[in-house]
């Protein structure tokens, strides 16, 4: 099974897979150029894999349930709750995530130092289900 990753390595991780194995998270974004860039396929409903922790241990199995591709512009609020990170708009959401492409750390792993986003950058919005916990 295919190892999923949510952020980096480090606090901002574990708080996502902590939100994951408690139920407040079910729903993640991506970036479609990323998904390009890596040529890697967008998640297809029912795939599952297994949500790594920051120190790459399986923690749990995720199913996906749902996918779609929109400009950042039309990401609404039920997308932006289930994310399970405590944010209660979307404009919240939105700057929580743009803090994170806009980044050092992001900007380095797609090889570009003034990446940005913008309302036409389009995103994946992955809804999914948690299967099972590990260990």
């Amino acid at each position: 099974m295919p190892k999923a990753y949510f952020a980096f390595p480090g606090p901002l991780r574990d708080t996502l897979v902590d939100a994951i194995l408690d139920g407040r998270k079910v729903s993640t974004t991506g970036l479609a150029d990323a998904y390009e860039a890596e040529s890697e396929p967008l998640p297809r409903v029912g795939e599952r894999s297994v949500v790594v922790d920051s120190a790459d241990r399986p923690v749990a199995v995720i199913e996906v349930t749902g996918v779609e591709v929109v400009a950042l512009a039309d990401v609404d609020l039920a997308h932006a709750v289930d994310e399970g990170e405590g944010h209660t708009t979307v404009e919240e959401w939105r700057r929580g995530h743009e803090d994170f492409w806009h980044s050092a750390e992001l900007r380095e792993a797609v090889g570009d130092p003034a990446f940005t986003v913008d309302d036409s950058t389009r995103v994946v919005l992955e809804r999914f289900r948690l299967v099972e916990r590990l260990g």
